[in-house]
């Protein structure tokens, strides 16, 4: 029974939108979907979605979170709050530390980031009308 409850997926997630590059969060969850958590975390509390990177199962997920959280505690964007599991680095680092531990995952290296994509295009021909608009006058 309490190795049933530490099986989860590991996930490295982006939000370029809302946080820049090469930042990435790294958690946990032990939910039958999975997807389901990073979705409720790009709810009200950030302007746009996050992307998935990877998502890896594990059979020790909270051990696997746990590893790679040291591995990159000294590149944590928050020193203060443990719970906040943001860090600067990229995502090849994050892939070479997951390679030590066994597994194998695969990684989506491009982050859609549609709804921040979308808004800057949307911005960017506003600005165009304006600029085109006050040309006219």
């Amino acid at each position: 029974m309490a190795q049933q409850t530490k099986r989860g997926h590991v996930y490295i997630i982006s939000n370029i939108g809302s946080f820049g590059e090469q930042v990435y969060k790294i958690g946990m969850t032990r939910r039958l979907e999975p997807e389901d958590r990073v979705r409720e975390l790009g709810d009200a509390s950030v302007p746009f979605q996050f992307d998935i990177h990877a998502m890896i199962y594990s059979e020790d997920a909270p051990g696997l979170e746990n590893e790679l959280h040291k591995a990159f505690s000294p590149r944590k964007l928050n020193m203060l709050n443990p719970r906040k599991e943001f860090f600067k680095v990229t995502l090849e680092e994050i892939e070479q530390e997951i390679k030590k531990t066994g597994l194998n995952a695969e990684f989506i290296r491009m982050p859609e980031a549609m709804e921040y994509r979308e808004s800057i295009s949307i911005l960017a021909s506003m600005k165009t009308k304006q600029e085109h608009e006050k040309d006219e006058r």
